[in-house]
């Protein structure tokens, strides 16, 4: 891949997508991107990106291009303090009556292969075993088709949830009939309770505005730049009703944070004003 070819596509996804791509990152691209050339056959990149470009590549190749060039790290309870003050402080200051029959609703925004909004899952069905009068929804987005497909099916294998408490797994995990598959399969009703859409940040104007309670948006804003990166925490706060949480990677912070109407209650952690 040239020079130029990088750079035309790099421009690209951040203009679509808001993902930084610096010049270093060229190698990476060409080795992500070697697996969709010999899918489509193509033998050099300019013949690949003169098809992604086309009217036919935009309709039935782009998806596919930003699977492979998307990172998707992620792991049940990761960052647990996160989980605890969700349990511990939002949803135990939490009055069920005081909505209704409306849902308690929390996002995951870049929720990659489930692992994040199925330990949302395990945390408010435990809340609703102490509480019953209380409901709940999750709403898990991804820019990634191919990571909402493997989420949806919530199959994992033993050791990726190997971090779960015994006790959780047993009621919240099946393990596969089949002995040789060291996998488990999140069960049905925990399912249920999660709607993975695949959905970029970049056009946040289409969900509502003051639909959520909990927003979680963890270890994404660190792909954007800075500009990109207030466009998208100013709409994920925008989302968040009146007292609601936004929380975000161990490793980001929020830029021109006393210009937000948003206090920060824990490292990490805002309440919108």
């Amino acid at each position: 891949m040239s020079d130029a070819e990088f750079l035309k596509l790099s421009e690209f996804i951040f203009r679509e997508y808001g993902i930084k791509l610096p010049l270093h990152k060229k190698l990476m691209l060409q080795g992500r991107l070697r697996s969709r050339l010999k899918e489509r056959n193509y033998h050099t990149f300019g013949e690949y990106l003169n098809f992604l470009f086309s009217s036919e590549g935009q309709q039935i190749e782009l998806i596919h291009m930003i699977d492979v060039v998307t990172t998707n790290k992620t792991d049940f309870f990761r960052e647990p303090d996160h989980f605890d003050f969700l349990f511990n402080t939002i949803l135990s200051a939490f009055q069920p009556q005081s909505i209704g029959n409306n849902a308690f609703k929390i996002w995951s925004a870049g929720c990659s292969t489930g692992e994040e909004p199925y330990t949302m899952a395990i945390i408010l069905s435990e809340f609703k075993a102490l509480h019953p009068e209380f409901n709940f929804e999750i709403l898990a987005t991804d820019l990634s088709s191919r990571v909402i497909e493997q989420a949806s099916l919530a199959v994992y294998t033993e050791d990726k949830v190997g971090v779960i408490p015994l006790s959780l797994r047993k009621n919240y995990l099946l393990k596969s009939k089949d002995k040789t598959r060291k996998e488990v399969r999140v069960v049905a009703p925990l399912r249920n309770k999660v709607m993975f859409v695949r959905q970029n940040l970049m056009e946040i104007d289409k969900f509502e505005k003051n639909g959520f309670d909990v927003i979680f948006c963890r270890n994404t804003l660190i792909y954007f730049d800075r500009p990109t990166q207030i466009k998208v925490v100013s709409g994920l706060i925008d989302r968040l009703k009146t007292g609601g949480y936004l929380l975000i990677g161990h490793s980001e912070s929020l830029l021109n944070e006393n210009s937000l109407p948003v206090e920060r209650v824990a490292p990490t952690i805002y309440r919108k004003r």
